[in-house]
């Protein structure tokens, strides 16, 4: 909770070692469009190691991540009228926007012209360097803030935020919700089994890919996936060729796209959530058959709402494993080996001191 002082405890890194500890911090003030979020829990993203790290070069140090936020609102700014003290909310991947451009406008704000402000390591509105959910409070403006369903456990709710919108808005978007379609889904990580769960609530047939034979009974007899496919096995890839509609791919290693292009029918399609070395593959295995291949990250403010509605309606929901946040060193090393089902959830709230 908030301090009259605005101080904020939260674990940040200082370099691209990555490690995590107490940081002590102040969040900027709550302005009249705010609203102010004792955080409850926080997923654990793939997100968190890239930035921590410092993979792409550019971060900024100390470090706060978490953009998988679930809390209770504590505070309202004067024109705050979505929201009320007391109610379960939710924090995405970002917090700011143009809010005037076409995609704003629309409500992708993710793809904002101007860009969208990041949940940590972004610009706050204040000048200040954004600082994400590893920590005990949050001041976000009420247009980035998202109602929790009271169905939906908070801990829950939490890797809906990054992992379950990165996979339904691409779903949605190209009308993957038809049921009796055929649907492929690479990798089942954190974002793949939500696409599998999706997928059987949209009345899809799943196929489950795999390098790894021990997922296969999860992926079956647990998620309900119809079928479990071993990528690196030739004959049963063979089999599947021109037998799914849809196929996502939520893997980030080195993939062979001309041998997913053929398991697709004419005019199928592949949508990329991961961030794969390298997207490499034949002129032809994509026009003959008028196939299509296009990429995506997360979701607009209305497709994030959306999906909470949808997951409390369906009662779809993450599998996870709850820690303490002494414990987000380990998780991220873990997170890194694919050591995980499905997703590390911080029980912020009852461990952060």
């Amino acid at each position: 909770m908030a301090s009259a002082n605005g101080e904020c405890l939260g674990w940040a890194a200082r370099d691209s070692s990555g490690t995590l500890s107490p940081y002590q911090f102040s969040r900027r003030s709550v302005g009249a469009d705010d609203i102010s979020i004792s955080i409850l829990y926080c997923g654990v993203c793939y997100a968190d190691v890239i930035w921590t790290r410092n993979v792409m070069g550019h971060s900024n140090y100390p470090l706060v991540p978490g953009h998988e936020i679930v809390g209770i609102v504590k505070e309202v700014g004067s024109n705050v009228d979505r929201f009320k003290v007391g109610e379960h909310v939710g924090v995405g991947t970002y917090v700011n926007s143009c809010r005037q451009c076409e995609y704003c406008d629309s409500g992708i704000e993710v793809h904002c012209n101007k860009g969208s402000v990041l949940t940590f390591d972004g610009i706050d509105v204040d000048g200040t360097i954004t600082k994400g959910g590893y920590s005990s409070y949050i001041v976000v403006h009420e247009r980035y803030c998202f109602r929790i369903p009271e169905n939906i456990p908070p801990q829950l709710a939490a890797p809906l935020l990054c992992a379950g919108i990165t996979v339904y808005t691409p779903m949605v978007r190209h009308n993957m919700n038809q049921p009796g379609k055929s649907l492929g889904v690479i990798g089942l990580g954190g974002i793949g089994h939500l696409a599998v769960k999706f997928g059987k609530a949209f009345g899809l047939r799943v196929t489950v890919f795999s390098t790894s034979i021990t997922k296969k009974d999860e992926a079956l007899n647990h998620l309900g996936a119809d079928h479990f496919v071993i990528s690196s096995d030739e004959k049963e890839m063979k089999a599947m060729e021109k037998s799914l509609d849809f196929i996502i791919n939520t893997a980030s290693g080195g993939t062979s796209f001309d041998l997913y292009l053929s398991l697709l029918k004419t005019m199928g399609m592949l949508v990329l959530v991961g961030f794969p070395s390298e997207v490499k593959f034949h002129p032809g295995s994509l026009n003959l058959g008028a196939k299509t291949i296009t990429g995506s990250i997360t979701g607009g403010t209305k497709q994030t709402q959306e999906i909470l509605a949808f997951c409390a309606s369906h009662k779809i929901y993450p599998e996870i494993e709850l820690i303490p946040m002494n414990y987000c060193n380990e998780a991220i090393d873990r997170l890194v080996k694919n050591d995980v089902k499905y997703r590390f959830v911080i029980d912020v709230a009852n461990s952060l001191t």
